[in-house]
């Protein structure tokens, strides 16, 4: 009786496992976690350039401090669309 009630028990313990994997396996769900994990990415990819730029401007400061430039030129009369 207990033998029988411990092989029920575990069966439906599979069926419930196997059930939801192959619900996490239809193909709605696999896009939506590939969604998330997008969007997540992305989220990271602006924190790390917003990180990355704080670090340069704190970087660029510190350069003009040492070698006595105080203020940034932002008026130049070169052309900017080709980084010159």
């Amino acid at each position: 009786m207990i033998r029988r009630t411990f092989y029920i028990t575990v069966g439906a313990f599979l069926a419930v496992w196997v059930m939801r994997k192959l619900q996490a396996m239809r193909p709605d769900s696999v896009a939506r976690r590939a969604a998330d994990r997008a969007a997540g990415l992305a989220g990271e990819l602006a924190e790390f350039a917003g990180d990355v730029r704080a670090i340069a401007r704190d970087r660029e400061t510190e350069l003009r401090s040492r070698m006595g430039l105080d203020s940034v030129d932002r008026n130049h009369d070169h052309d900017v669309k080709d980084g010159r």
